[in-house]
């Protein structure tokens, strides 16, 4: 369930102002997606250029793609702390997100919400009013049927996540299964964030709420940047 939409150069220009926030010495928190993507070869550029700093990935992908730019990575249980964390949204609405397209969210949250600054890279697509996509949820294999029945009683519409070009589910990086949740117009995020968390089963869904301290949403001809308050 990878989302589509948005000009490269706006996710170009999206990632690569984030990437100006990263100083020498930094421990960066780094996400997943084509937009954080962006932000990833920006920093690579960096540390080519004499940058010194270190990376924690949030995933398989962006571990490949930062191993590839030549950052120098470490593990999040060998650093004290995080001092800023890049990475992407599937629907930013009010300063709460819908994470999980690239189902992995749960890693994702992990970086993001320990670190000191927390900085969203999207570009005008992902933008709404409402949160209103639908949200993944990660869920253990053998609690797959429980979660549904109890995200069905939360209001909600859930399907397994299939994968593209293999027969069955996607499989998380954790070894998990996905469930896309769809909860129309979601007016009340926190709550319903609370009761997916309190699910039994339930090992992370892809509601950040109140966690990202500035959004940088790229356009063909330059950045917005929302600072939040948290």
């Amino acid at each position: 369930m990878k989302t589509t939409g948005g000009s490269d150069a706006a996710k170009r220009n999206a990632g690569e102002s984030a990437a100006d926030l990263v100083t020498d010495g930094m421990v960066v928190g780094l996400g997943t997606g084509s937009t954080a993507a962006y932000a990833i070869r920006a920093i690579g550029r960096a540390v080519d250029a004499g940058l010194d700093v270190h990376g924690v990935p949030t995933s398989f992908a962006s571990r490949e793609l930062a191993r590839e730019a030549e950052i120098p990575l470490v593990a999040l249980d060998d650093v004290e702390t995080i001092d800023l964390a890049i990475d992407g949204a599937d629907q930013v609405a009010d300063g709460h997100l819908i994470k999980g397209g690239g189902a992995a969210h749960a890693r994702e949250k992990i970086v993001d919400t320990a670190a000191d600054r927390f900085v969203v890279v999207a570009d005008p697509s992902k933008e709404a009013e409402t949160l209103d996509r639908s949200v993944p949820v990660e869920v253990l294999p053998a609690a797959r049927q429980t979660v549904a029945s109890a995200v069905r009683s939360a209001g909600g519409d859930p399907t397994l996540r299939t994968a593209e070009r293999k027969d069955g589910p996607v499989v998380t990086d954790n070894g998990n299964l996905v469930v896309d949740c769809e909860f129309g117009l979601i007016d009340t995020p926190a709550a319903l964030a609370r009761t997916l968390s309190e699910t039994p089963g339930v090992v992370e869904h892809g509601l950040f709420v109140g966690v990202a301290d500035e959004v940088h949403v790229g356009r063909d001809e330059g950045v917005t940047v929302h600072e939040l308050s948290r």
